[in-house]
């Protein structure tokens, strides 16, 4: 953990109305970079604070991984938006604010009497971001407005489901929660530059974020393709139609990647698996002819990669032709570079609990360091603090 909140944000205030993945994703970005996010959590907690792996120590530590990973560096404070004290007092903390977040259904937080408007009417420069399932009508009124949304269903309206997954499948849904962490990413970028703007202008604004556009916009690929050809791309398994080789490939305990779609690679390559003749055999010489033979070019580097453990092929390629390992969690934790980087930062815990280690932050820069220095909050643990700071006390 670095010694405290330093990073180039260190100059501004989020509240946080976030809860389970894609709002907590966005603004724990904001909060390594080293802004102050205030987390604002309803009397009966984030809904991910009871979300495994469980602490051993429960008794202290009323949170498990899940809420850790994308909590951590945050104030936490307990208000009941339902009630007219609790509508008060967020007024006076929004008033103070660069910028508030939220990930509620439409409609929802206008519901409570605190929507955009009414918080805009109290602090002119606030920025406020909503990442929804499928938009804001603020910014676009989607037929699927007042839908609810999770992950999966973003993967697949959005169109990544449809090209991944081997191939004659219906599609297969990516590992990583990316349909929440992709427009929560996007929503930090997003709440930065409007402060930005905000700060030149002394004018705030309302910006959103949906899962679904998020995810379009990850598969940019399947929309020009469509558009320029009518091509629907389908799920090609571990390939893309237009490099080879790119791949996993099966070794001898396990399987490892190789992208070896350049001339030059290829050739080093084709060298060091001894089979120089491929060079310039024509239906080999080329990118493209190796796309319209990718069978053959899969057949002969799986033959090499199938007789050698993953080891000896990492060595024997590293740093000549683009190469990895499929790594797990045990493979990342035992591999070096993971430690040089600072992605594996071990967080100190309340109570009896050891430390857990979570995924470090990867935007790493030399003046105003970013990280995690503070470990995710208990519900409600900064209540008196914040509301003493803010003036909110009573």
């Amino acid at each position: 953990m670095i010694s405290g909140r330093r990073g180039p944000l260190s100059d501004v205030r989020i509240i946080d109305l976030t809860q389970a993945l894609a709002g907590p994703f966005c603004t724990m970005l904001l909060a390594d970079l080293g802004a102050d996010v205030i987390k604002l959590e309803p009397p009966t907690g984030d809904m991910s604070r009871t979300m495994g792996p469980a602490p051993e120590d429960r008794e202290h530590c009323d949170y498990g991984g899940y809420f850790a990973s994308v909590n951590r560096n945050k104030r936490s404070i307990v208000l009941d938006l339902k009630s007219e004290t609790g509508r008060a007092t967020l007024l006076k903390l929004a008033a103070r604010a660069d910028a508030l977040v939220e990930n509620a259904r439409t409609g929802v937080m206008d519901h409570l009497g605190v929507g955009y408007e009414r918080l805009r009417a109290v602090n002119p420069r606030l920025v406020y971001a909503a990442i929804r399932g499928f938009g804001d009508p603020r910014t676009g009124a989607s037929p699927y407005s007042e839908w609810p949304a999770y992950d999966i269903v973003a993967q697949s309206m959005g169109g990544l489901v449809s090209f991944t997954g081997p191939e004659g499948s219906s599609g297969y849904r990516i590992g990583p929660g990316i349909g929440d962490i992709y427009p929560g990413t996007l929503a930090a970028l997003g709440v930065v530059s409007a402060i930005h703007a905000a700060r030149a202008t002394g004018k705030g604004q309302f910006l959103d974020v949906a899962m679904y556009d998020a995810i379009l916009l990850m598969c940019e690929a399947i929309i020009y393709a469509y558009s320029r050809g009518g091509i629907v791309r389908v799920p090609q398994g571990n390939g893309t139609p237009v490099l080879c080789p790119f791949d996993i490939f099966p070794s001898a305990d396990g399987a490892v990647a190789i992208a070896a779609p350049g001339e030059n690679h290829w050739a080093v390559l084709c060298e060091i698996m001894e089979r120089r003749e491929l060079i310039s055999d024509d239906r080999t010489r080329t990118n493209p002819r190796r796309v319209a033979n990718a069978a053959m070019v899969r057949e002969a580097v799986t033959a090499w990669t199938r007789a050698r453990p993953t080891r000896e092929i990492v060595a024997a390629l590293g740093g000549k032709v683009p190469v990895g390992p499929v790594n797990n969690a045990r493979d990342i934790f035992a591999d070096p570079h993971p430690r040089a980087r600072e992605m594996l930062v071990a967080v100190d815990q309340p109570g009896a609990n050891p430390a857990l280690i979570l995924a470090g932050c990867p935007i790493k820069m030399t003046e105003t360091p970013t990280g995690i220095y503070r470990r995710p909050p208990t519900l409600g643990e900064h209540t008196a603090e914040v509301l003493a700071e803010f003036g909110a006390a009573d």
